[in-house]
């Protein structure tokens, strides 16, 4: 299999890390089968050394591992913003180990040995999960850029458009004429190449 320092690909990659080689080959080797792309590494460190945060994918971290464990990557990785789901599994079933997981937004915890079928359906929980994650980033970058191009008073306007305040409501609420606001609506409308308000709803809830 081979491996480089950063992957270019958008190719969703599921990234395995354990100090056992054998646990490592194992299940890449059931990864592959099921036709997806998988990565290995001998520890976290060398994970997040190689690691690019715009590789979709997902990663299965042992718990126990020398240098950094499953936990503390997923606490680096919550640390660092990337919101690469996770899954942990482990040959030695902790209870607190588990809870602290799933608290950090694990996708599941999984003891060893664990049932192939029940660890692919997790992988695929995993991709979509962080394809859904990139999705929404990708809409929120998106709101932010377009508004991005209204002034404030442009913005406050939206806001209250957003709302379904009317015009009138709209110019009490600012201190402003009606015909400003009718103004201000208008130039929303061009900037953003939008023509109603419910487009201009959709394009609010994307806003972080």
């Amino acid at each position: 299999m081979t491996q480089t320092d950063k992957t270019s690909t958008g190719e969703p990659t599921v990234f395995i890390i354990d100090d056992d080689e054998a646990v490592r080959d194992a299940l890449s080797v059931l990864v592959e089968v099921a036709g997806l792309s998988v990565r290995t590494f001998v520890n976290a460190l060398e994970f997040l050394h190689r690691y690019s945060p715009e590789q979709p994918g997902c990663v299965v971290a042992d718990l126990r591992m020398p240098f950094m464990d499953g936990l503390e990557l997923q606490e680096e990785l919550s640390r660092r913003g990337c919101g690469l789901p996770v899954i942990i599994i482990t040959a030695h079933g902790e209870v607190s180990s588990a809870v602290t997981a799933f608290r950090s937004g694990a996708v599941d915890f999984l003891e060893k040995p664990f049932d192939d079928g029940v660890f692919l359906r997790r992988i695929h929980e995993a991709l979509q999960r962080d394809a859904h994650q990139r999705r929404d980033r990708s809409a929120a970058e998106s709101a932010l850029a377009k508004l991005a191009l209204l002034s404030p008073r442009e913005r406050d306007v939206a806001a209250l458009m957003v709302e379904g305040c009317a015009n009138k409501a709209i110019a009490i609420r600012l201190g402003i004429g009606v015909r400003t606001v009718e103004t201000h609506r208008a130039n929303i409308l061009s900037k953003l190449d939008i023509r109603t308000v419910p487009e201009l709803m959709r394009l609010w809830m994307h806003i972080p």
